[in-house]
């Protein structure tokens, strides 16, 4: 099969094509064969359907109210209750009436953002004696001659940057409440708020850049002008570090040099997508080893199966059992040495037999397209 037409299969399955990468298998009994044949024993536990289905964890659910017509909500939410009587019936005397139990409806309301001036009132002392004056001290806003709290300024960063609500938004929120604060001041108080975070920041740099193992990413970014009616294109370039910590250094391109401003001195084991930009990084640096995702692995694997189905389904059961032992990692919950150890006593030999395996391809020639030689750099 030509370059050509391998490359018109794969723009045909984009359009058409289902976009899941779920593995498929025609028998459960498949891939167990296939990987015995390999010399892999089948991960635990086996598969018990033929599709292989990506599963998470939820989160525990806070205890709820459930209400007769179905709303839900937790103890945090505060509850207004409002008691409605008959006037008439509650005229007459005690004697005359009884309560025997109450019907409860429940509507959820929604109140506007509120905001409230905080008045510190100072009392001034003189002492008779002396005839001096005292006073207590005044109190001292987080930045220097600012009249915003440190909960505005919270609540300004929070909304912007958590709830992408942008400043302007914002000022207007404020006029809607009676105040009147000029745009101005809040992209200042903004700034000048965020300048108190970079010590944070820059710790946290510090602590996933000392990390063995590194993943990054980047990913695109509207901000700031470019012209009337046009946002400039900017990128984040998110660092996870092995403690599960996370950074966005921001830059205003995708350019390769910001790799190695954002990584520095970093030593250890960078694991990315198939940019060039991190393979270059690594290419430089001897103390850094480039790892890429299975799952951009399994992908170039995905797109020569039309050319070699065979060939193709033996890589896509090996990392498939690489999958099943992540799984049983997580739902096990093992983390540090455990985790460790099982890796080496399942996953490593599937990793051997892999890279044993792509030689043998690369050797027969058999698959034609970039899988085996991009998983071989």
């Amino acid at each position: 099969m030509n370059h050509s037409s391998c490359q018109l299969d794969w723009f045909k399955r984009q359009l058409f094509g289902a976009k899941s990468e779920q593995q498929r298998f025609i028998d459960p009994a498949v891939q167990g064969n296939l990987l015995a044949a390999l010399g892999v024993a089948t991960p635990s536990p086996p598969l018990s359907t033929p599709v292989t289905t990506v599963t998470y964890a939820r989160k525990k659910r806070r205890d709820h109210t459930v209400t007769d017509s179905g709303l839900r909500f937790d103890a945090t939410v505060p509850v207004n209750i409002i008691t409605i009587g008959d006037p008439a019936i509650e005229a007459l005397p005690e004697s005359q009436r009884q309560c025997i139990g109450e019907k409860v409806t429940y509507l959820l309301a929604q109140r506007p953002g509120s905001y409230e001036v905080m008045k510190y009132v100072r009392k001034v002392y003189k002492i008779i004696a002396t005839e001096e004056i005292v006073t207590t001290v005044s109190p001292t806003p987080v930045l220097e001659s600012c009249v915003a709290d440190v909960s505005l300024l919270a609540g300004l960063l929070t909304d912007k940057f958590l709830y992408h609500l942008p400043l302007y938004r914002q000022h207007q929120r404020m006029q809607a409440a009676g105040i009147t604060v000029s745009r101005g001041s809040l992209t200042n108080w903004s700034a000048r708020a965020i300048d108190l975070l970079k010590p944070i920041y820059s710790a946290q740099c510090a602590h996933v850049l000392s990390s063995r193992v590194l993943a990054m990413d980047e990913t695109p970014i509207k901000a700031g002008r470019r012209e009337q009616g046009k946002m400039r294109q900017g990128y984040f370039w998110p660092i996870t570090g092995q403690d599960h910590e996370i950074v966005f250094p921001f830059a205003t391109s995708r350019s390769h040099a910001h790799v190695p401003t954002f990584l520095g001195g970093f030593t250890g084991t960078l694991l990315s997508d198939g940019y060039e930009a991190y393979a270059a990084y690594a290419r430089n640096n001897t103390g850094v080893t480039h790892a890429e995702c299975w799952a951009h692995c399994r992908r170039h694997f995905e797109g020569a199966k039309d050319a070699e189905p065979a060939a193709v389904t033996e890589a896509l059961a090996l990392i498939g059992a690489l999958y099943r032992h992540e799984q049983h990692i997580r739902d096990h919950h093992l983390e540090g040495e455990q985790q460790l150890a099982y890796r080496t006593e399942h996953s490593e030999p599937i990793v051997q037999t892999f890279w044993r395996w792509c030689d043998e391809q690369c050797h027969r020639g058999g698959i034609s397209c970039q899988a085996t030689r991009s998983v071989r750099r």
